[in-house]
């Protein structure tokens, strides 16, 4: 099972302006829950959804206004590192979306960190 937990990196479109965000992810079995840090003025939300094989899907509802949610698709590349479907609001308001792993996942960079060789300490000459 394909699995997504962990900090992303992506940008959304909307009336082809590109927006970019930071999202985390928290998978369970298929349930999926995390946090999106848009880089703009609408600023933090939450997600839930689920995923099932390849197939992504979330809703986004935001902080400030958790009334307002949109719905987000898509599909996980074979390799697990890239993310690309489409996000709507309603008719007006939708347009494609992409995001791929991020290289500050702390936790795999901790557990490289703790897997290296501590190089010996040479000794007073």
């Amino acid at each position: 099972m394909a699995d997504i937990t962990g900090a992303w990196l992506g940008t959304y479109w909307q009336a082809g302006n590109p927006t970019r965000f930071e999202a985390t992810f928290a998978q369970a079995s298929n349930s999926l829950s995390g946090r999106i840090l848009d880089d703009g003025n609408l600023g933090e939300a939450q997600l839930e959804g689920s995923i099932t094989g390849r197939q992504i899907t979330f809703t986004k509802r935001y902080l400030n206004n958790s009334s307002y949610s949109i719905r987000y698709t898509g599909t996980l590349s074979e390799d697990e590192e890239h993310i690309s479907g489409q996000w709507i609001v309603n008719a007006r308001h939708a347009g494609p979306w992409e995001a791929q792993r991020s290289d500050n996942d702390l936790a795999s960079e901790l557990k490289s960190l703790m897997t290296r060789q501590v190089p010996a300490t040479a000794a007073p000459v």
